[in-house]
């Protein structure tokens, strides 16, 4: 009896901790609290990616990433791969980087799951902003 009380507390205990980031998550928009998009990260072999697989504004479905420097210029947001090479590290992931579409910067990021909702923060040299994106449910 003893050794399945621990064994379930032992698996309940690391399921918490190992909360997952994959899935499919919604972007608010940092100054309206509007939903902007719907971005669907991906882990494998270890690694995380995420691409945006829904916009909600319908006038922005077909734009297309003109301010972006690396690959992605000139490819619609749509689809477009945003976060990229995230490895979990404990609870965090980090050494990965995040695109913001409509600036066409690519930030070093860390992201962690926090009651329930995605936790993602981009920086530059000491500067950071974080941003809670919510479970999409589906």
């Amino acid at each position: 009896m003893r050794a399945t009380t621990f064994l379930l507390a032992f698996t309940l205990s690391t399921t918490t901790l190992a909360q997952d980031i994959a899935g499919r998550w919604i972007t608010v928009d940092d100054n309206t609290g509007k939903q902007r998009s719907v971005v669907e990260i991906t882990v494998t072999d270890g690694i995380a990616h995420g691409r945006i697989v829904q916009i909600f504004d319908k006038d922005k479905v077909g734009k297309t990433c003109e301010a972006c420097t690396d690959d992605r210029k000139g490819r619609k947001v749509l689809g477009m791969e945003i976060i990229r090479n995230m490895v979990r590290k404990g609870s965090e992931w980090t050494g990965g980087t995040i695109l913001d579409p409509d600036n066409g910067k690519v930030y070093t990021c860390k992201m962690w799951v926090e009651n329930g909702k995605l936790k993602v923060r981009g920086y530059i040299a000491f500067f950071f902003r974080t941003q809670t994106w919510l479970p999409d449910g589906r």
